[in-house]
């Protein structure tokens, strides 16, 4: 299973990374499988994973403005 990096995932995106990283540590998007080779541990990035991004980030995020207003 290949898996792709944070990094990656935000570009396919059009996010920043750190923004992603804020998002998963506010617990606003799940958390992807994680493992680790030694001491790095890394995410595992599935297709699915990407689309939840995706789909959070058009109803939650504006660039340059933050946060939509709610309606």
């Amino acid at each position: 299973m290949k898996g792709r990096s944070t990094l990656e995932v935000a570009k396919l995106v059009g996010i920043g990374k750190n923004t992603l990283l804020t998002w998963l540590r506010q617990g606003r998007i799940r958390e992807p499988k994680r493992a680790s080779k030694g001491a790095i541990a890394f995410r595992f990035w599935s297709e699915r994973d990407i689309e939840r991004v995706r789909k959070y980030k058009e109803a939650n995020y504006r660039k340059g403005r933050g946060r939509k207003k709610a309606s």
